[in-house]
């Protein structure tokens, strides 16, 4: 028997093993030798912890130009992602595409409430005159929800301020043929044009008041500050905005028939920051088309093109000029594209092998669809993806669409494939949503590749999302990352290490051998 080794001198003897322990990403996703993977087929192999979980970042690109500080993004699904939807995900952080099964101008009316949500600079204040009545100014607020307004002699923005109109001058006033310039504020706090959104907030901080104008030399108003805003960025730290105006970011899908152009011109007009083209089979020369015609019109648009699988059809949209892709093909828990149509791939192999390809050329691609827990999240930054879609996973919530039914005792929502037989029909006649994004407009027998069903309440995202930020924060302290970026990067570099699962090893890293047990994931 020999003797043992000195224990002190243990990780020096770790240089006598040739490998590493575990797989390298390579040997893992060697599709020739084990076929392919979806992420439950394998498990990420723990590094060390000597870093507190609250400082891993999370920041990362979505497209090109455009970068959140969560890797989340909501699917463009009609039961998944409308307005509040969007509003709430910029909030946390990540970001929305809003579906596009509905009529252009609904889509885009969705697109301006994302971005008119917190506004930062507001460049379009309501503006009134001094002349209006205080009758006037009641009926504006019953049509826009606020009475506060900023006044000016012609009554636009541009005029020379001469006071501001708040509720509290309006709502206990009986007199409504009262002139607004009886009753306005006029010992105003201003700013001068050209402050930053900083200490234009810090202005308001201090003074108290609701509103802060901002006028040039000669006192004509350029924009507006809100205090409702300033508590927003308090709340939402994380908030993904545009540089630029400060607003909240929004993403939409359209389709690649004629029709969506127009549709597109209008979603750019409400100010639409990416635009998603939404097809099952991103592959094709009518989403080519799309996309150089996109980059040609409107040349500032970020462009998100697919679905793709395989390094061939990511090819041909980078080529075409995207911006970042989408990957996917038969993986979500309501599509059955796979089973239908024979077509696909398993996600975790898809991600990597589109990933590895797409990020030599700086293309960030979002894994969309295969997402059903932190874990899986993880998996798929670390085979490469920058974001992860969800449609499942944050439907059932507060603010997805929908109304909520019990069934069997259970507070439920319906949430439906975009190729299911009933969102196909719902735009039959249009064809503008789930026909087009199937090729399936013309056709007289409608071949579902999606399924219509139900899923438990989840509560609001306003918990859930920050659930999931904090679970890859303890995931990535687990495998000894830093960032997003640094699981990524030391999974190419060999030092995140990965382990096959036969099915007995999936089985035991559940929960397994209880007569009963409830599963709560967050508070």
């Amino acid at each position: 028997m020999s003797e043992f080794k000195d224990c002190s001198k243990a990780l020096e003897y770790l240089s006598e093993y040739k490998e590493k322990d575990g797989l390298s990403v390579q040997d893992l996703m060697d599709s020739k030798t084990k076929g392919g993977l979806t992420y439950n087929d394998f498990l990420v192999l723990p590094g060390k912890i000597d870093f507190p979980s609250s400082i891993v970042k999370l920041t990362t690109k979505l497209t090109k130009k455009i970068t959140l500080n969560t890797p989340f993004v909501s699917s463009p699904m009609d039961t998944v992602t409308e307005e509040n939807m969007a509003i709430h995900m910029a909030l946390l952080g990540g970001i929305g595409i809003i579906h596009h099964n509905c009529s252009a101008d609904e889509q885009a009316e969705m697109v301006s409430k994302v971005k008119k949500y917190e506004n930062g600079f507001i460049n379009d204040p309501v503006v009134i005159s001094k002349d209006i009545t205080v009758g006037d100014v009641k009926k504006m607020g019953q049509q826009l929800g606020f009475t506060s307004f900023p006044v000016t002699e012609s009554g636009k923005v541009g005029g020379k301020l001469v006071g501001i109109v708040t509720s509290r001058d309006v709502q206990f006033h009986e007199e409504d043929s009262t002139l607004v310039s009886e009753i306005m504020t006029t010992d105003l706090v201003t700013a001068n044009s050209g402050i930053s959104l900083k200490d234009g907030n810090e202005i308001l901080r201090q003074s108290k008041k609701g509103k802060l104008p901002i006028i040039d030399s000669e006192g004509r108003l350029i924009s507006l500050l809100s205090r409702t805003d300033l508590q927003k960025n308090q709340d939402y730290p994380l908030a993904s905005k545009s540089k630029d105006s400060k607003q909240l970011l929004c993403g939409a899908a359209i389709g690649t028939i004629d029709a969506d152009k127009e549709r597109l011109t209008k979603l750019v007009k409400a100010g639409l920051d990416v635009v998603v083209i939404d097809s099952s089979q991103g592959n094709s020369l009518f989403q080519i088309n799309m996309i150089k015609w996109i980059k040609e019109s409107f040349p500032d648009l970020q462009v998100i093109a697919g679905n793709v699988v395989t390094r061939e059809q990511a090819a041909s949209l980078i080529v075409a000029g995207a911006d970042g892709l989408r990957i996917g093909m038969g993986s979500g828990s309501i599509c059955i594209t796979q089973e239908v149509m024979a077509c696909g791939r398993p996600q975790g192999t898809a991600v990597y092998n589109v990933t590895q390809f797409a990020n030599q050329f700086g293309v960030p691609c979002i894994a969309d669809g295969g997402v059903q827990n932190i874990g899986h999240i993880t998996k798929a930054i670390a085979l490469g993806a920058s974001c992860v879609m969800m449609g499942g996973m944050l439907a059932g919530t507060t603010e997805s669409p929908g109304e909520y039914f019990y069934r069997d005792g259970k507070r439920l929502k319906t949430y439906r494939g975009m190729g299911s037989i009933d969102a196909m029909q719902q735009t039959a006649t249009n064809a503008n949503a789930s026909t087009s994004r199937y090729f399936s407009e013309g056709d007289k027998v409608l071949v579902a590749q999606g399924v219509t069903g139900s899923v438990l309440d989840k509560g609001s995202i306003t918990k859930f999302i920050p659930y999931l930020y904090s679970g890859l924060q303890h995931s990535c302290q687990d495998i000894g990352v830093l960032s997003v970026d640094d699981l990524k990067q030391k999974t190419i570099e060999g030092f995140v290490r990965f382990e096959l699962r036969t099915p007995s090893a999936q089985l035991e890293g559940g929960v397994n051998n209880l007569f009963s047990y409830e599963k709560r994931l967050h508070n």
